[in-house]
């Protein structure tokens, strides 16, 4: 299972949100690319990026700081917020980046993520954003009433990556993870599943690792910044 720690990006910040409200960021690092660098150089073989004022603009925003780490880091990294069609899908992937996380365009333009996955084998990922089971969209702003294995599984045939699956209310909130949803969704499709959402400890990921469910890998952002979660320990239990 692969740990994906995450650079949330606003206003060219690396920070952390509180139950995605842009309005309670905490800035962790002015410079996310030394951030970036610092996973990297611990060992971590993914990096999770968020352009997070793209996730809202519907178009990319902090394309410099992103561009910044894929200069500097040499490990894949996957991005999403604001990569709404074909071009910035394109755009992205010459870049450097190993992979684009399709959220809202998932809900509202479906067509577009099966184009993207058939044009860029196993460069698209599909992000679903979850409150109570009900996907959200346009940076959590807008709900939906689709609910996040029915989305999930209409994509079963598309080539489509890897599925992020984020429980909003566990996100930056330091509260463990839903794993019962989580492995619920991942046993649901043959889709990689990536959790994300409230990964606080080692514990919570060595539940995750445990859960059950074919899971990929786990998405950690507040608990690393905050030094909840050692990253050296967290890399060689997931190893185990």
């Amino acid at each position: 299972m692969i740990l994906y720690p995450a650079i949330d990006l606003k206003d060219g910040q690396a920070v952390r949100l509180f139950k995605g409200e842009m309005e309670k960021a905490t800035v962790f690092n002015d410079d996310p690319a030394a951030q970036a660098k610092e996973f990297v150089d611990a060992g971590c073989a993914w990096l999770h990026l968020v352009d997070l004022n793209g996730a809202f603009a519907g178009e990319p925003v902090n394309a410099a700081p992103v561009e910044a780490i894929l200069s500097r880091c040499d490990v894949p990294a996957q991005l999403g917020g604001g990569i709404r069609d074909m071009a910035t899908i394109e755009r992205w992937l010459s870049k450097g980046l190993a992979r684009v996380i399709l959220g809202t365009v998932a809900v509202e333009n479906p067509a577009l993520v099966r184009e993207a996955a058939r044009t860029f084998p196993g460069q698209v990922a599909v992000g679903i954003d979850a409150r109570e089971g009900r996907v959200a969209t346009k940076g959590w702003a807008e709900e939906t009433d689709v609910l996040a294995t029915d989305l999930a599984k209409s994509f079963e045939d598309a080539g489509v990556a890897a599925i992020i699956y984020t429980d909003i209310n566990r996100d930056g909130a330091m509260q463990g993870p839903n794993i019962d949803e989580t492995a619920a969704l991942a046993q649901a499709v043959s889709i990689p599943v990536i959790a994300s959402g409230g990964v606080s400890s080692l514990e919570d990921l060595i539940a995750l690792r445990d859960c059950g469910a074919p899971l990929n890998g786990a998405i950690s952002g507040r608990a690393l910044y905050d030094g909840a979660l050692d990253l050296k320990k967290a890399l060689a239990a997931l190893a185990e």
